[in-house]
C-alpha cells in the first residue's frame, strides 16, 4: 500500500489532497464534514479586503459621531453592534475550526493593499490558524500602471503580511505575469513560503437582455489543469517553498499529474460542490489504487517525477514543443 503522507507549509499531512477555499467551509459544521469526508487539511472561504476597510470605516465614522460630546455624555455615543461582524465572525470561525477538527485549518484573507492585513494577520494567527492563504487579486486598470509597480505591490503585501506573523504564509496568485518564474522567487524572497497556482479569477459578463455587466461563476473542469502542470513542472525544486496545486482537480487523475509535476498538495472545491465531501475520500483511494497499480510506494517517490528539471525532454516544457503540438493537430 503506497504511502500517501506529504508535507505542506511545514505541515504534516497522511495525503495531498486538501479542500480548498470554497462555500462548504463557511459553518463549523460544514467544516466537520470535510474532514469527515477525508480532507487532509482545510482553507476556510476568504476575508475580502473590501469587508475590513468597510468595517474600519464604519468604526471611525461611529467613533467621530460623539467627537464634540463631553465625558459624560459617552453613554449616548451610538451602538457599534454589527461594525466587526464579518471580521469577528471570521476570527470566531477559524477559532471554532481549530477546536472542531484535527486537520490543519488554513485561514484565506483576500485582497490587493496592506491596508488593514497586517494588523488583521495577527488576529488570525491568534485565533489558532495553522497558516494562512492570501489570495491577491489585483486588476490593473490604470493603464499609467507598469508591470513592476504591480509586482512592487505584491512584493509589499507578501512581506508585510509575513513580518507580522509566525505562522506559515501561502501566497495564491493568478498566472498573468510577464516572467511568471521570477515573480514566483521575489514572493518567496518576500517571506512566502508557499505558492498556490492558480487563482481562478472570476472575470464579468454581459446580459444583452438587461444591457447590465453581470458577474458569473463557473466551476473549474479538469481541462483546466494545464497552465497551473506547466508552471507547476517549471518551478518544482527550484524554490524553497511549498507549491500547491488548485483548479480543476475533479478526480485522482487530476492529482497524480499535479503530484507528477511537483506539487506538494493539491487543492479541489468544485469537485466537491458538485459530489459533496465524501468524494475526498474517493479521489484519495483512487490515488492510492493508481499507486499500487503502477508499484509506486510513495508521494515522495513521484513527487516531481515529470517537472521540467527531470524529464528527458525539457525542451516539452518550451517553445520547441509548440510546433511539435500544432503539427501533431
Amino acid at each position: 500500500m503506497a504511502d500517501l503522507s506529504t508535507t505542506y507549509l511545514g505541515l504534516p499531512l497522511p495525503h495531498p489532497i486538501v479542500a480548498s477555499a470554497g462555500p462548504i467551509a463557511q459553518s463549523l459544521d460544514g467544516i466537520r464534514c470535510l474532514e469527515d469526508g477525508g480532507a487532509a487539511a482545510i482553507v476556510l472561504p476568504s476575508l475580502f479586503e473590501e469587508q475590513i476597510q468597510r468595517e474600519n470605516e464604519a468604526l471611525a465614522r461611529l467613533t467621530a459621531a460623539g467627537a464634540d460630546s463631553t465625558g459624560e455624555a459617552s453613554s449616548y455615543f451610538p451602538p457599534k453592534a454589527g461594525v466587526e461582524a464579518s471580521s469577528g465572525a471570521y476570527l470566531e470561525l477559524v477559532r471554532q475550526a481549530r477546536r472542531a477538527v484535527s486537520v490543519p485549518v488554513i485561514a484565506s484573507l483576500n485582497g490587493a493593499t496592506t491596508d488593514g492585513w497586517v494588523d488583521y494577520a495577527g488576529q488570525v494567527q491568534e485565533a489558532g490558524a495553522h497558516a494562512i492563504e492570501l489570495n491577491l487579486f489585483h486588476i490593473p486598470t490604470d493603464l499609467a500602471a507598469t508591470g513592476r509597480d504591480v509586482e512592487r505591490r505584491y512584493e509589499e503585501v507578501v512581506g508585510a503580511v509575513c513580518a507580522a506573523v509566525s505562522i506559515p504564509v501561502a501566497v495564491k496568485i493568478g498566472p498573468y505575469f510577464s516572467a511568471m518564474g521570477e515573480m514566483a522567487a521575489r514572493l518567496v524572497t518576500a517571506g512566502a513560503r508557499g505558492l498556490v497556482l492558480f487563482n481562478r479569477f472570476y472575470q464579468p459578463d454581459f446580459d444583452l437582455d438587461r444591457m447590465l455587466v453581470a458577474p458569473t461563476l463557473d466551476l473549474s473542469s479538469p481541462a483546466e489543469i494545464r497552465l497551473p502542470l506547466l508552471w507547476l513542472a517549471v518551478l518544482h525544486g527550484r524554490l524553497d517553498a511549498s507549491l500547491a496545486a488548485t483548479t480543476g482537480v475533479h478526480s485522482h487523475v487530476e492529482a497524480a499529474k499535479y503530484i507528477l509535476a511537483g506539487a506538494d498538495a493539491v487543492m479541489s472545491t468544485s469537485a466537491l460542490l458538485k459530489h459533496g465531501p465524501k468524494h475526498l475520500a474517493t479521489m484519495r483511494q483512487d490515488l492510492e489504487a493508481w499507486m499500487d497499480e503502477k508499484a509506486f510506494t510513495s508521494v515522495a517517490q513521484i513527487r516531481g517525477s515529470m517537472s521540467q528539471q527531470r524529464v528527458a525532454a525539457p525542451s516539452a516544457f518550451e517553445r520547441a514543443n509548440y510546433i511539435r503540438i500544432l503539427n501533431s493537430w
